[in-house]
């Protein structure tokens, strides 16, 4: 924990040099540093009602029920001054309590921190860590549509490690090739990297198609290497200026384990509709499923022949009041039905069908 102290004063007097910084430059120009935060606190009960406060194990953001928490606590600094950029966020929570746990201790209070510069007019390189390059939403859960995650965004990586290069094409089309550590690792785990790949392409103003993929052998050094291959595909369309719609497809497979058997494969879909109700108020409404052979990815990164399949749809309806800029409260009901019995109930069995409510604030500057 003391590390996470250091980081944190390390950090803090960077907020102030940058506050000194920008109180000389106002006059002369923009600064090219700037201070963020965001804390989201949330308070969540589940249906049925388990005695633990822990909700199911494939939940990583707002992962708690019954108890008042925090999922996530931010502050960071970025720097961008058009040929030169960085940034280095510090985090806390139980949203990195969760996601991070396979990472040593010091790295898990890391959200984002990397330096990069233009090596062309168009161009960008980046090394260190930073949100992953796969899905519509991001860890930060105020800047997705939705309280709660995708199925879709739980089943794949939140950040990643390594190098990405960026191709501003036009206004309209950027490309990015990245080498990473592996699927969502800081600290490489196999001495294998893997790449991926993005496209994002917005024809108008009201539509962006965006297009991933993630390569590479992501089990451990000590294991039988099995490739895995995944493909991320989503579009969102404003259709006015109040009513937002997006369809998300997500299609993955590892190589299987033995001969004479078949691939893990997994595919998921969500679409939301998000409309504004009035100036501060927020409706959206999602669908989702997510089918998984053998549990691969959700339940193990490398499951046996044997293990039972993963496969879950429902559907959630959010209410969001935005009061000012700074300020997000949010209520989120839930509903999943299960293939199998895989939600704990009050008296130790599982059952098909599960729900929650999650409240949430959280503030931002």
């Amino acid at each position: 924990m003391k590390h996470c102290y250091v980081l944190l004063s390390i950090l803090l007097l960077l907020s102030q040099l940058a506050a000194a910084q920008i109180s000389l430059d106002t006059v002369a120009r923009p600064s090219p540093i700037t201070l963020y935060g965001y804390i989201d606190g949330y308070y969540g009960y589940d249906f049925p009602h388990p005695d633990n406060t822990s909700r199911p194990g494939f939940f990583y953001s707002h992962n708690r029920q019954n108890e008042f928490t925090v999922n996530q606590a931010l502050i960071g600094l970025r720097y961008d001054d058009g040929n030169i950029r960085g940034a280095l966020g510090l985090q806390t929570g139980t949203y990195p309590e969760a996601n991070y746990a396979a990472e040593p201790t010091l790295l898990r209070s890391i959200y984002e921190a990397y330096a990069g510069f233009r090596p062309l007019r168009k161009t960008w390189l980046d090394i260190g860590v930073f949100g992953a390059h796969v899905g519509f939403e991001s860890a930060i859960s105020k800047d997705n549509w939705t309280v709660t995650h995708s199925l879709a965004a739980e089943g794949s990586p939140y950040y990643e490690a390594g190098a990405r290069f960026t191709y501003e094409a036009s206004d309209k089309l950027t490309l990015t090739a990245l080498a990473l550590n592996g699927w969502q690792n800081i600290r490489d785990n196999n001495r294998a990297k893997s790449v991926g790949t993005q496209v994002q392409w917005r024809p108008t103003e009201k539509l962006l198609f965006n297009y991933s993929t993630i390569f590479g052998n992501e089990q451990p050094q000590d294991s039988v290497r099995r490739f895995r291959y995944f493909h991320d595909f989503y579009v969102t369309y404003t259709a006015t200026s109040r009513l937002q719609a997006l369809l998300w497809f997500d299609i993955g497979k590892q190589e299987k384990r033995r001969p004479n058997t078949k691939d893990d494969t997994w595919h998921t879909t969500a679409a939301i509709v998000r409309y504004q109700l009035a100036p501060q108020w927020f409706v959206a409404a999602r669908g989702e499923y997510y089918y998984a052979r053998n549990g691969v990815v959700v339940r193990d990164l490398g499951p046996t022949p044997n293990e039972p399949d993963y496969f879950v749809r429902g559907g959630s309806l959010n209410f969001d009041y935005r009061p000012n800029k700074h300020v997000l409260a949010r209520l989120e009901g839930k509903i999943l039905n299960a293939r199998n019995p895989i939600f704990a109930n009050t008296d130790g069995a599982f059952r098909h069908t599960y729900g929650n409510l999650t409240s949430t604030i959280a503030l931002s500057f």
